[in-house]
């Protein structure tokens, strides 16, 4: 008989994870509280529009292709990519915009223009941010955080520098520019932490960003759910949808021995979960749970999100696929994300147009708008507020893009806190998981296996190798490894 294991929640940890599991010859078993797979990665269908609803920036095209290469796959197996060019334009102001274009080269000549003498500056910063990408993918994300050890290579140990340092002052060192040195600061923000708490290190994210460039998969993000549901089904991967997790059950000896599905106890030699780690422990009896309320209370949790969902009556000027609107103090944004949780006054914010790129994804002659405010979770959430703010970001794209857009919306979804810890038990509404600074890197994060509960597993953001879409493939291999190591 082959072993079972039942996964829980079905986000791209556990779809890798689940694919993984299967290759290595278990029963696998996903069970998923929502109606469609793929987690906070789903798609919203309305009036001949199409949205992703979470993930929209396809960055690290290299880790989707090693994944799919683990199964004699490639990426053209299952969709279309296509590179963006610009890959986003970032607006300061009226007429003040900087596209970041599809190569090094359009980039170093974009910057020279900006600043005098930062291209070469940003070449040699992009030439080190390229070793550290390396290392991060060759050395230590593809590590299971068992070990403080794991982070102690011959690389490594001559990087020591990077670990002490941090992104704000490398970026402020070299660069003059405000625009610049907030371009240069964006791509952290996908680490779910201030740049001035985020290590030196991670400024591989800018070799991600400039050299690897940003990518769309034809008909949106949801196309890799569609693949990565279809390489587990032909794995034999079993799914079922509308399955909430009542408990995780474990027995006298202290071992995980299934779950208990919408009142029904399904049986398992392994539970894996790939839900929300906090929520996920709350689903077992307090003696088994190896994290209190108070450690999780005293971390630093990447930003929750305001998103809208809007159909527009016409086609957008002026904007890119992916638009960041940084026409307002940038630090003072992380600010009240950060170290003094409330509403900003001027938020930043990010626009998405897909249909600009992919006109399949809205109706002829029209756009499908995407915006998305980066806020603190756990802060208040009520429809009075996401109409106040749906107002403050329409007015400011209307006059910074110079075009009529609020009387051209057909329909608007909001999606906000509230809804983040309704629809994905995600703690305090968090969107990102944690953040990654140094006292949360590695064997610093929450464990893949439980400390206390023999046979139970954790995947996804909350644990290595931390937020984002490559971040979660990797995390579901390492689990999957675990896993098998133990139980084959």
């Amino acid at each position: 008989m082959k072993k079972k294991i039942v996964i829980i929640g079905s986000g791209f940890s556990s779809l890798s994870a689940a694919s993984y599991l299967a290759k290595k010859g278990f029963d696998v078993h996903v069970f998923e509280k929502n109606d469609t797979l793929g987690g906070r990665a789903r798609q919203l269908k309305k009036d001949g529009f199409t949205f992703d609803m979470g993930p929209s920036w396809y960055w690290m095209p290299d880790v989707f292709e090693s994944f799919y290469n683990d199964f004699g796959k490639s990426t053209k197996d299952f969709y279309t990519l296509n590179r963006l060019d610009p890959g986003y334009q970032v607006v300061f102001g009226e007429n003040e915009i900087i596209p970041i274009g599809d190569s090094l080269e359009k980039i170093y000549t974009i910057f020279e223009k900006e600043e005098a003498g930062s291209s070469q500056k940003l070449k040699k910063f992009i030439t080190s941010a390229k070793d550290n990408y390396e290392i991060a993918i060759k050395d230590l994300v593809y590590r299971p955080g068992l070990s403080p050890l794991e982070l102690i290579t011959p690389t490594t140990i001559k990087k020591v520098n990077y670990f002490l340092s941090n992104i704000k002052r490398d970026v402020y060192k070299d660069f003059k520019s405000p625009k610049l040195r907030q371009i240069l600061q964006f791509p952290v923000l996908f680490l779910g932490a201030k740049p001035s708490n985020t290590p030196s290190f991670y400024n591989f994210m800018n070799f991600a960003d400039f050299g690897l460039g940003t990518w769309h998969p034809e008909n949106g993000m949801y196309s890799i759910v569609e693949a990565m549901v279809s390489l587990a089904k032909s794995l034999s991967v079993t799914f079922h949808t509308n399955s909430a997790i009542d408990k995780i059950n474990v027995d006298n000896t202290g071992t995980a021995t299934g779950i208990q599905v919408n009142g029904k106890q399904v049986q398992a030699d392994v539970v894996l979960s790939g839900a929300d780690y906090h929520h996920s422990e709350t689903l077992l009896e307090p003696e088994h749970r190896a994290y209190s309320e108070a450690y999780w209370d005293k971390k630093i949790f990447a930003p929750s999100s305001l998103l809208f969902y809007i159909g527009l009556d016409k086609k957008v000027k002026n904007l890119a696929h992916h638009t960041l609107f940084f026409d307002v103090d940038f630090d003072e944004h992380a600010r009240v994300i950060y170290d003094q949780p409330e509403w900003p006054e001027n938020p930043l914010f990010y626009a998405n147009f897909p249909s600009v790129s992919d006109p399949k994804m809205a109706p002829e002659g029209k756009d499908a708008c995407f915006l998305l405010i980066p806020i603190a979770p756990g802060i208040e959430d009520t429809p009075e507020i996401r109409e106040k703010y749906l107002n403050i970001v329409m007015d400011r794209l209307e006059k910074l893009t110079q075009q009529s857009l609020k009387k051209e919306m057909l329909f608007c979804e909001s999606f906000c806190v509230n809804d983040f810890i309704e629809e994905y038990n995600s703690y305090k509404g968090n969107a990102y998981g944690l953040a990654n600074t140094l006292l949360q890197t590695a064997f610093l994060r929450p464990k893949l296996k439980s400390k206390k509960v023999k046979n139970l597993y954790f995947t996804g953001q909350l644990t290595v190798p931390g937020p984002g879409v490559p971040p979660a493939l990797i995390s579901g291999k390492l689990v999957s490894e675990l896993i098998s190591e133990a139980n084959l």
